[in-house]
Formats: structure tokens, sequence, C-alpha cells
């Protein structure tokens, strides 16, 4: 908990499901609160994403901000079950926490923006391009591809770090196989069929272990989703965070999608586009193997938002 804000459990309903999470008001009075609502990767993310998101939220609540964070359906004390979702589900989800966080007392409704890390950058920017009332979105480690060309960038990571493993080449066919048999429709029985046939390589373990049918079946949903066409129908501020050495995420990819998309001349004047690579950072934007948050990316979070949420009513300007 920060010493300037005060933790507290809420319930919030998202889409067809009961959403539980955490709400930190600063502490201290002089008006109403801008917010940040942050939403978790992939997987089972809790409202701390793992141990990512509270020293996020301890910032941000110093910096004045009200934030908002909450389970995933399915996973901590929220209902429902993530596997069984799409990314519209989610997107619904993130949306209904940024309007749970708008209509709590002391915030400021017009200046509650959303923080999505990883999946979740995807999931952020869904909602804020389905309305205009988002004053600024940001995404964190967020890939600008599709998901499966993401997943074959992290498997191909993944193989060039085991030194000696001898088939490469084989093991990304066999993903491009199952990718396309995801993309017909094939269900898991078959997808097992395939990777037991190619000899269930050690390898494919960091796509494939854990893998069950309800697993597969979310992942063959949402592996074309292209988060450029979100990106495109933008009415807002986007910043796009980075870690230089992130293995998971093609950033250099990224960075060009996003750019390209935001040069489209029929972009909305206010989607404008801001890209931080912090070099040597890893997936998490963390340095030091993983110890620390990359230096200046706290802070630089916190600066970009002020100078784009809306001034308040009283006239005072964001800070320089």
């Amino acid at each position: 908990m920060s010493t300037d804000g005060v933790l507290r459990e809420v319930r919030f309903s998202g889409r067809a499901v009961t959403l539980a999470g955490s709400l930190g008001v600063p502490r201290g009075s002089g008006g109403a609160f801008p917010g940040v609502v942050l939403v978790g990767g992939s997987g089972s993310s809790d409202r701390d994403n793992d141990t990512y998101f509270p020293p996020i939220r301890r910032h941000l609540l110093n910096a004045g901000f009200a934030v908002l964070s909450y389970d995933k359906r399915g996973v901590g004390e929220s209902s429902g079950d993530w596997r069984a979702s799409t990314l519209d589900d989610l997107a619904a989800d993130a949306a209904a926490a940024l309007d749970f966080l708008r209509a709590r007392p002391g915030v400021r409704a017009d200046a509650v923006g959303l923080f999505g890390h990883s999946e979740g950058g995807w999931v952020a920017l869904r909602a804020a391009a389905a309305r205009d009332d988002v004053p600024w979105v940001v995404t964190n480690s967020c890939p600008g591809t599709t998901p499966a060309a993401q997943e074959r960038h992290a498997l191909a990571n993944s193989l060039r770090a085991r030194a000696a493993q001898r088939d490469t080449e084989g093991i990304l066919a066999l993903y491009d196989r199952l990718t396309e048999a995801g993309r017909r429709g094939a269900g898991f029985t078959e997808a097992t069929e395939l990777v037991d046939s190619a000899g269930s390589p050690s390898g494919l373990a960091s796509y494939w272990a854990g893998m069950d049918e309800r697993l597969w079946a979310f992942l063959a949903r949402k592996q074309d989703h292209d988060p450029v066409r979100d990106a495109a129908r933008l009415r807002c501020p986007h910043l796009a965070i980075f870690g230089g050495a992130d293995e998971l995420v093609p950033v250099a990819d990224s960075v060009g999608l996003f750019t390209t998309t935001a040069c489209r001349p029929d972009r909305d004047p206010h989607a404008t586009l801001t890209v931080e690579v912090f070099p040597g950072a890893d997936h998490r934007v963390r340095t030091g193997e993983g110890a620390h948050l990359a230096p200046g990316y706290l802070s630089r979070l916190v600066q970009w938002i002020e100078n784009r949420a809306p001034a308040p009513a009283s006239g005072r300007s964001p800070r320089p």
C-alpha cells in the first residue's frame, strides 16, 4: 500500500461476470483526482499482475492518481472463465472498470484512462477504440502484431536460447501447422495429434506446456486479432512503451506497425502516438536481470499522462 493512498477491495459488473479488484485513492484533499485503470496481461493475471503492478500503482498514487486494477474473469475473486472469453469480452470488462472508476467520488470522470500490459494492451486498445470519452491509452509491452506472429517470435527466441536445440526450423514449422489448424477450427484433439506425430519436441514447451482444450480454444479465437485496426480507430493519445531487450515481443516490428498507423491520413487528429523504448529492458520493462523497473520508466509514464489528462475545471494546467 502506498503511504500516500489507501487501497480497498471493490466489486463491479463486467460483461456477464462480477469482477473483483483493488481501488486506490490518494490521501488528502485538493479536488478530484485523475485515474488509471490497470489491465493485466495474458493467462491467469490477477489485480497485481503477479508482482508487476504494485510498484506502478504505488508510484501513480503518490503522483496523485486514483488507480483501479482487477482480477481477470475466472481469476482470484472474479467470476467467469477467461479461457471461455474473447478479446471483446475482456475489452468489455476493461470498459466496465473504466466506468466504475469514473463514477467514484473524488475521481475526475473526464481524466480516467487505460494502461494495458502485454495482452492487456490489446484489450485496452480495443476498449479505447470503441468509445470517444477515453482521454488517453497506454500500452506496455504490447505487440503491434497479431498474437500468432507474437507467439512465433517468442518461440523462435526461446529456441535460439537453447544452444542444444537442433531442430529449430522443424519446431517452428510445427507451430505454423498448429496455427493453421487453429485458423480452420481444428479441435484440441487434432492439435495434440499434430504435436504427438512430430515427437512432442521439448523445444515447443514454451508454447505448448499447460495447453488444454479450453486454452487451445481461447488461443485459436484470438490468434489473428489485429491490434493495428484498433490503433487506427483511436480518438485519443496513445503511449506505446517497450523494453528494448523484450524477447517475447517483436519490438521493432511493433514500433513500425504502430508508427505507420499513426501516419494514416484518416487518423483522428487527437490520436497522437508516443513511443518509448527503454534499452536493455525486458518484457516487464525491467533491467538488472529483471530486478528493477528501467530508470526513468515511472517518471516518464506519469509525466506523459499528466500532460495529456484534460485540464481540471479550475483551469489548472497540466505539468510541463
